[in-house]
């Protein structure tokens, strides 16, 4: 080997140290910074005529699609669930739990010791007072847990802003980082700070919403939804939310563009196509998935839930129970103050099994279905006139749809209803349940709890909303009861004081009537159902909130534990250990020191070569 080829073999090393430090420089100073992957020089043999030796060919960065994609969709799950979490966490706060003080549990409780006292003591004013103070405090708290929820939602809707204003921030840096990744006189070092920049906006966007990543050999990402929507490739899609201002408990979303009340979430991609992403479920995950999910689903479910208990209770109060008039085979009723939303229960034994059909007084068509108890349930419009209702139930107990056909006969003459039964089939009960829309003078019930301007609360299920949506809400006291709690007792003018009938009537109804909620459980699927007396009602919804914000912070607890363990995998594979680095140094320090010690003797020959020409 000439002293040519050695010098040349020399140099070639420092360049390779000096560019070996260069990257453990960059790595020891960022060791602690989040996002930095860790560097290393490629360093690749040349080989001449009469020599091999070293030349740097770029810098390596650390780094592992298959963990890169897996932290990446963890990163977007488990803010899902923080969010979630957080609000259900806020919401049982808001409920209370069982038996806590201001739990509905709790004041129901009150409300029924009450009644107990007022029935033993009916011309005891204090008592009349007391049981009209624990109904308005029930009424009370209904009101305040509703505005709770509604409080709830309005925050989802403003914290859903402000997401897609920080989404499109994110979106459009990293289509910056892109279009630099394409910059073929971007030097090695730029890039690699290009890529940990590129992975950091990859996180937070995930954070945001569900993403899949598209990892390009040329160092660009693309990103799409997990259900195939793309946000960017080559260009960027635009976020935009437009909200639909203070929500309600009447403000909920439709598929229906044209019938939906809450805030519209749409994608604009690079050709002007606009995706509503509500409507067609294409976030799934993230932050502002989770915050669809509480706006729409979650709180909606927890605010009907609520109207529930509240309509329970005004029904519980005012219902009036009139059996129905037996006659040959069968039953008879009138459906003279079948308001909309009142019902008749039907008893029908068919092959000996005996169930119950409640015939509910409304317009809505094809109302016919199975509630959560199992008890068939079917629609008909009681003013549509005798003709119209008979040809109605008659089409309904002959279809299959629900069950056996029924074979029960139905006539009508003059609003009288005749229901009879042959063969297998045989009517064994009626029952019409109406509502008392006054204070005196209808009999024991009284319309205790009523709806907006101290109307009487039927759950019409015909009204735009139906009247038992937001009712939690709008619950109160009737005017009259509050200026004279003596009504708590008269049922009729003049009656005395120490009749107990009206009292005992209110705790039999309460102990007794059957409730069943959440309508149609087809079109409802995935929603709780709610079934039994009131006070199991609210049991039941305590129950279900509780449990619900448990599982969802045990899962919230799982997915960051899943996170943190990726984390710190990631930092095994991609951070910097000092040690190594230091260790590293050594080891570039000899190199360095031996390749300028062979430059130094060849410099020394070639003097002496010289000196002795």
């Amino acid at each position: 080997m000439g002293l040519t080829t050695s010098l040349n073999n020399a140099v070639s090393g420092l360049h390779v140290n000096q560019d070996a430090l260069a990257v453990l420089s960059r790595n020891i100073s960022n060791a602690g910074t989040p996002g930095y992957h860790k560097q290393s020089l490629n360093i690749i043999d040349y080989n001449s005529a009469n020599s091999t030796y070293g030349r740097t060919a770029g810098i390596n960065r650390a780094f592992n699609t298959s963990l890169q994609t897996y932290y990446t969709r963890q990163v977007s799950d488990t803010a899902t669930s923080s969010v979630q979490a957080n609000y259900l966490d806020r919401l049982q706060g808001v409920m209370g739990k069982p038996g806590s003080a201001g739990s509905l549990d709790t004041l129901f409780g009150k409300l029924q010791n009450s009644l107990q006292t007022l029935a033993t003591s009916p011309d005891d004013y204090t008592a009349r007072g007391q049981a009209v103070q624990t109904a308005q405090d029930m009424a009370s708290n209904l009101n305040r847990l509703s505005n709770s929820v509604q409080d709830l939602r309005r925050e989802t809707e403003g914290q859903i802003a402000v997401d897609v204003e920080s989404l499109n921030g994110l979106l459009s840096s990293l289509q910056d980082v892109n279009s630099r990744m394409l910059d073929l006189g971007t030097g090695d070092a730029s890039r690699a700070a290009l890529a940990d920049q590129r992975d950091r906006l990859v996180s937070s966007v995930s954070e945001l919403i569900d993403v899949q990543a598209d990892y390009r050999p040329n160092g660009t990402v693309a990103l799409m939804t997990r259900s195939g929507v793309g946000i960017i490739d080559g260009a960027v899609s635009v976020f935009s939310f437009d909200s639909a201002g203070s929500l309600a408990a009447t403000s909920q979303f439709d598929t229906d563009p044209s019938k939906t009340k809450t805030g519209k979430l749409t994608l604009t991609t690079p050709s002007g196509l606009k995706v509503d992403l509500v409507e067609h479920s294409v976030i799934q995950g993230g932050e502002l998935g989770g915050l669809l999910t509480l706006r729409d689903k979650t709180l909606v479910e927890a605010q009907s839930q609520l109207d529930e208990i509240a309509g329970n209770l005004a029904q519980a109060f005012s219902t009036v129970q009139t059996p129905g008039t037996a006659i040959p085979n069968g039953y008879s009723s009138n459906t003279t103050n079948v308001a909309p939303g009142n019902d008749l229960m039907l008893k029908v034994k068919v092959g000996g099994v005996e169930q119950t059909v409640k015939i509910v007084n409304t317009k809505q068509p094809n109302v016919d279905y199975r509630d959560a108890s199992g008890n068939r349930v079917i629609g008909v419009d009681m003013a549509s006139g005798d003709a119209a209702v008979v040809s109605q139930l008659t089409a309904a107990f002959a279809s299959t749809a629900n069950g056996p056909s029924l074979g029960v006969t139905v006539t009508a003459n003059a609003g009288q209803l005749d229901f009879t039964g042959a063969g297998t089939t045989q009517v064994t009960g009626l029952t019409k349940r109406s509502t008392s829309t006054g204070l005196q003078g209808q009999g024991l019930a009284l319309n205790l709890f009523v709806d907006s301007d101290n109307g009487a609360f039927t759950n019409d299920l015909d009204g735009n909303p139906p009247q038992k949506l937001g009712f939690a809400a709008r619950i109160s006291i009737n005017n009259a009861v509050l200026a004279d709690n003596s009504l708590m007792v008269r049922a009729q003018a003049g009656q005395t004081l120490g009749d107990a009938a009206r009292p005992n009537m209110m705790i039999d109804q309460l102990n007794s009537m059957q409730f069943v909620g959440g309508g149609n459980p087809a079109s409802d699927k995935g929603q709780f159902q709610l079934s039994g007396k009131l006070g199991d009602i609210i049991g039941q919804v305590i129950g279900f909130q509780g449990s619900s914000t448990q599982k969802v912070l045990t899962q919230s607890s799982d997915r960051q534990l899943a996170l943190d363990t990726i984390v710190q995998q990631m930092g095994v594979e991609y951070g910097v250990n000092v040690d190594e680095e230091m260790a590293r140094l050594m080891d570039l320090q000899n190199s360095y020191s031996a390749n300028a010690q062979v430059v130094g003797v060849v410099k020394e020959l070639l003097t002496a070569l010289l000196n002795a020409v």
